[in-house]
């Protein structure tokens, strides 16, 4: 029973990390501020209290530091080139698209799945379903021995 509420509490917080990420991310296009700086205003935030602060942290830097391989990454899967997505859209595939990359022990599934709900709560109306359409060709790209099995 342990484990499996360990389990349950990682992926609550795994999460909420990501929702802020999503946030996180939209600003870090729309202001242009240093992901530092970002960091150290949504770990100030009281949102933060029950999110991965690690995951947090790693993801936003990867990301920040990693945008332009991941926009190019990203245009291999997508119908629309990077620089003309929506801001909230394009920071979720961002999140996914690290994760899929440099997260193996997050099941591409998982992936999937959070960074769809993130695009229905934040995104446009439809913006979850190209999230969905994207995501599902990288990770066959990406991970093809994990979709296979």
């Amino acid at each position: 029973m342990g484990r499996e509420s360990d389990a349950r509490a990682l992926s609550r917080a795994r999460r909420a990390a990501r929702k802020l990420l999503a946030q996180a991310l939209y600003q870090l296009q729309i202001a242009g501020q240093p992901w530092q700086d970002i960091h150290h205003q949504f770990l100030a935030d009281p949102e933060s209290a029950g999110a991965d602060v690690e995951f947090f942290k790693e993801l936003l830097m990867g990301v920040a530091d990693g945008r332009a391989a991941l926009d190019a990454t990203l245009a291999r899967f997508s119908d629309i080139e990077p620089a003309r997505l929506d801001p909230i859209e394009h920071g979720i595939l961002w999140v996914a698209l690290y994760e899929l990359e440099h997260r193996l022990d997050v099941p591409f599934r998982v992936v999937i799945s959070e960074a769809v709900e993130l695009a229905k709560r934040f995104g446009a109306t439809d913006g979850h379903k190209f999230v969905n359409a994207v995501l599902d060709r990288a990770a066959a790209a990406l991970r093809p021995h994990e979709r296979a099995g």
